[in-house]
């Protein structure tokens, strides 16, 4: 039986003032799946993934690998997961591009020279090799967005919480990105515009919609029906 990576129960969030972002969300993931979160701006896919990543608190329930997301384990669910920014400026802050890739095994405290692999390791998987003493913020849109992935695939992590990852990017670019995520094996939640991406890359979409889940299904099923994506604001 597969296990589930994520599991959502009746999650609701409502910010200071008073706005409803998410409310009643049930969402389940299996270990392996790839799932598109599509739907407007507003719809509440960022705050979802903010909840996730327990970096907001909502009512109702969080499960991540099995274990109910608390203060008490949040360290080491984080350690299983990563979080990929729409805006790569959001996650790198270092002077090199291998002090960003580092930061993360150097705060869990590995020793360096394992450091020193991951890193390696990391780049040479989002096709980056050599960047290593590269100014994080003189490298090109495309680039940024590989390097913030190389920063939370330094970890290792068996999730993927990825925010607009195609946003902003030249077709060349793109298309280097998606083959990219083609690639790589860990467990995928994807918040994204781009209809496109979705139908290349994910095989499971949910859609979100004034921070309810309007549809969960097959991407092919969900993309080919055209009265649900006019409803959504997705057409």
């Amino acid at each position: 039986m597969i296990e589930p990576c994520i599991e959502i129960r009746d999650l609701c969030f409502a910010y200071p003032d008073g706005r409803e972002a998410v409310c009643d969300i049930d969402l389940r993931v299996d270990c392996g799946e790839k799932v598109a979160l599509v739907g407007p701006n507003g719809a509440g896919k960022s705050t979802l993934m903010l909840l996730l990543t327990g970096l907001l608190n909502g009512k109702g329930s969080v499960r991540l690998f099995g274990e109910e997301l608390a203060a008490d384990n949040l360290g080491r669910m984080r350690a299983r997961m990563g979080l990929v920014f729409q805006n790569p400026d959001d996650q790198l802050f270092s002077p090199t591009v291998f002090d960003d890739v580092a930061f993360g095994p150097l705060y869990a405290g590995m020793p360096e020279e394992e450091v020193r692999g991951r890193v390696i390791w990391a780049l040479e998987q989002v096709g980056l090799e050599g960047y290593e003493g590269r100014l994080s913020h003189h490298l090109s849109l495309g680039e940024k967005k590989r390097a913030s992935i190389a920063t939370v695939l330094s970890m290792q992590p068996e999730l993927l919480v990825l925010d607009e990852p195609t946003a902003g990017l030249d077709p060349r670019a793109r298309r280097r990105l998606i083959e990219l995520l083609t690639e790589l094996e860990q467990t995928m939640l994807v918040a994204t515009h781009d209809m496109r991406l979705v139908e290349e890359l994910l095989p499971r979409t949910v859609i979100m919609n004034q921070g309810r889940v309007s549809a969960d299904g097959q991407t092919t099923a969900v993309l080919a029906d055209s009265d649900l994506l006019q409803a959504c604001g997705l057409f």
